[in-house]
């Protein structure tokens, strides 16, 4: 079982940066490839960006070159740094971990970027 919390989510202008974290407890972070999905206002759920226990990382078309995903095995926690952030970047960011066909999921955290 793994316990997700993510934070650092907030309001931002357009063109601006933001950097979400998430934490895992629960032990085996290292196995678990480690994913950013977000979920805007009447949209499905996405695919932002993964990191694999492997590591190697994998991103949306619409966020290449402006978003980065890292991780820090011994911290058991990965980050989303996002920047030149456009309005269409608006909504809830949740954290993922999957191993196996195990998934877990973490609260979520609100980013809104005004125009």
């Amino acid at each position: 079982q793994v316990q997700l919390v993510e934070s650092g989510g907030g309001l931002v202008q357009a063109g601006g940066s933001l950097g979400l974290s998430c934490a895992a407890s629960g032990g085996g972070f290292r196995l678990y490839t480690m994913g950013w999905y977000r979920q805007a206002p009447g949209k499905q759920r996405e695919l932002v960006a993964l990191f694999t226990r492997g590591g190697g990382t994998t991103y949306a078309d619409s966020v290449k070159g402006r978003f980065t995903v890292s991780r820090d095995n011994a911290k058991n926690t990965v980050w989303l740094q996002m920047s030149s952030l456009k309005p269409e970047d608006t909504a809830v960011y949740y954290c993922n971990a999957e191993r196996f066909g195990s998934i877990y999921w973490g609260q979520g955290t609100q980013v809104t970027v005004s125009s």
